[in-house]
């Protein structure tokens, strides 16, 4: 049963509960008015699904049509949660927001236990630990919960974003902002960055290249949807930084933020450990699981008005997520 924000136990019997379960796939597809599935459904399993029904699901339409066009014309409507409109209203379905925290929170952990050495500055009998230096690439919701974990461990962290309206969140959680002089102001562009300069860019990449020289671990986080993930570390930035450095990029799925960083493996490239992974909310699976969960019960419940399924035309989070079919306007 889904309330308002919560996430209740099946209220019926566990017959009541063995009964639904035992039903078969077709059954399911065949008689749900709403559909949920975490991975686009194929087309056999769209043709089941019966007229007029809603489906669910993560279609990341930026990155391919095929999972659209395997619909092939079905009645139904399907809406892409990686496609929520990231407003204020929406917060409790922002699906990606939830996976990006657990992300950014388990780049820190993992870069941790790969480091050769301590996060905290230690204070021993044998002599004094100087403190791990962290660079964060990307401030958004991973790359602020990457710096706020690296904080807690101890460590000496430094940010840089491309929007400079993020510098007071960076330094509230304890970081030094990477500031390069000259900026465009994007205090009125609501969060996104707006383009800056050719000498700006190259005097920020310049800047962000001398302190990752001196960084024991770098986190990359930043990605702009439906498109590759920009290269901010370059080969020959790989090549000074320090033996035994540790960079864990989380855009790998999108080419990744390092030029040589390979999705989905670990690979060890002029003394520099790269770590090339996406999808780290899994190594977090039941608060992931609870997070997902509460999103999708928060947008299907927009989607419901006295127990009716209501999909008003003029609704900025339903027609921001629908992506078939089609409006005219798209």
């Amino acid at each position: 049963m889904l309330e308002t924000g919560h996430i209740h136990p099946w209220p019926g019997s566990w017959e009541d509960y063995e009964s639904i379960s035992r039903k078969s796939r077709d059954s399911i597809l065949s008689n749900a008015d709403i559909l949920f599935s975490l991975n686009p459904l194929k087309a056999d399993d769209i043709k089941k699904i019966k007229e007029g029904a809603i489906l669910v699901s993560f279609f990341a339409p930026f990155q391919t049509e095929e999972h659209l066009q395997e619909i092939g014309g079905h009645p139904i409507q399907a809406f892409s949660m990686d496609m929520i409109p990231r407003t204020t209203l929406a917060q409790s379905m922002d699906v990606l927001s939830s996976m990006a925290s657990l992300a950014g929170y388990k780049a820190v952990l993992m870069a941790a236990m790969e480091l050769p050495q301590y996060f905290p500055m230690m204070m021993t009998a044998a002599g004094t630990i100087k403190a791990a230096k962290v660079v964060v690439l990307g401030a958004g919701v991973a790359g602020l919960q990457a710096i706020a974990t690296a904080k807690r461990l101890g460590a000496i962290v430094e940010a840089s974003d491309v929007r400079t309206s993020v510098k007071e969140e960076i330094e509230s959680l304890g970081a030094k902002f990477i500031l390069v002089e000259g900026a465009q102001d994007d205090k009125d562009a609501g969060g996104y960055a707006v383009e800056q300069s050719e000498d700006f860019k190259q005097r920020q990449r310049e800047e962000v290249a001398r302190r990752l020289q001196q960084a024991d671990v770098v986190i990359c986080t930043a990605q702009v949807r439906g498109r590759k993930a920009p290269v901010l570390i370059p080969e020959t930035t790989v090549r000074k930084m320090k033996k035994g450095s540790i960079i864990v990029d989380l855009a790998a799925s999108t080419g990744g933020n390092c030029e040589l960083t390979q999705n989905e493996a670990t690979i060890t490239a002029h003394g520099v450990t790269i770590m090339g992974y996406s999808k780290l909310e899994n190594k977090a699976s039941t608060d992931a699981s609870t997070l997902l969960s509460n999103n999708i019960a928060h947008f299907i419940l927009h989607m419901i008005q006295d127990g009716q399924i209501v999909i008003e035309p003029d609704n900025e989070i339903l027609n921001g997520a629908k992506v078939y079919p089609q409006s005219e306007n798209s």
